[in-house]
Formats: structure tokens, sequence, C-alpha cells
């Protein structure tokens, strides 16, 4: 599916847990940078991040709180560390359909 053998990393904060545009934006570079961050080791592959649950606005009041950037490194960083220990599945080759031959 992909010509390149490099870790591509996408993120995906739905509006349904993240209200906010800043909110989502500010998750999403948290993905970005905690990804880039040295010692993260990711298998090559397409990794996708999405958000399952959402931030309380009333607990993080605001998007660049640090209250708020804390709690998403440090789940960011589960989640990558056991994406790093997971092998990655090796990729299907193409099959050749048999060709016919009037």
């Amino acid at each position: 599916m992909f010509a390149s053998d490099d870790v591509w990393l996408g993120a995906m904060v739905p509006k349904r847990w993240a209200r906010r545009a800043v909110t989502r934006n500010a998750i999403k570079r948290q993905i970005y940078a905690v990804s880039a961050a040295p010692g993260v080791a990711l298998p090559r592959a397409a990794h996708v991040v999405r958000l399952r649950a959402g931030f309380d606005r009333k607990e993080f009041v605001s998007a660049s709180s640090d209250k708020l950037k804390a709690a998403v490194r440090a789940e960011l960083q589960q989640l990558l560390a056991r994406a790093a220990r997971t092998p990655a599945a090796p990729a299907p080759a193409p099959s050749a359909a048999p060709s016919s031959s009037p």
C-alpha cells in the first residue's frame, strides 16, 4: 500500500470528544511532538492515533493548560510504548492473477 518503509503517523481528534478547535489542535500537536521525541521507536508502518474519550472542559479549562498537556502526554507515551512493543504485521505480498491467453 505504501511505497516507502517509513513510519507514518496520523491523528484523528473528533469534535465529539474535543468540542473546541483549539483543544483538538493542541491535542494533535501533542501527538506529533510525543511521537517525534527521541527514544520513540515505532515499527515501520502507518499508525493512526484516534481520540476515543473526551477531555472534560470543567477539568481542563484551557486548551493550553499544563494539566491538559501533561494528561495527553502521559496517555500518548503509554500508547506509543505499547505500539513500539507490538511487532508490525508484514505487508501482504501482492497476488499475481493468472493471465489468460487467447
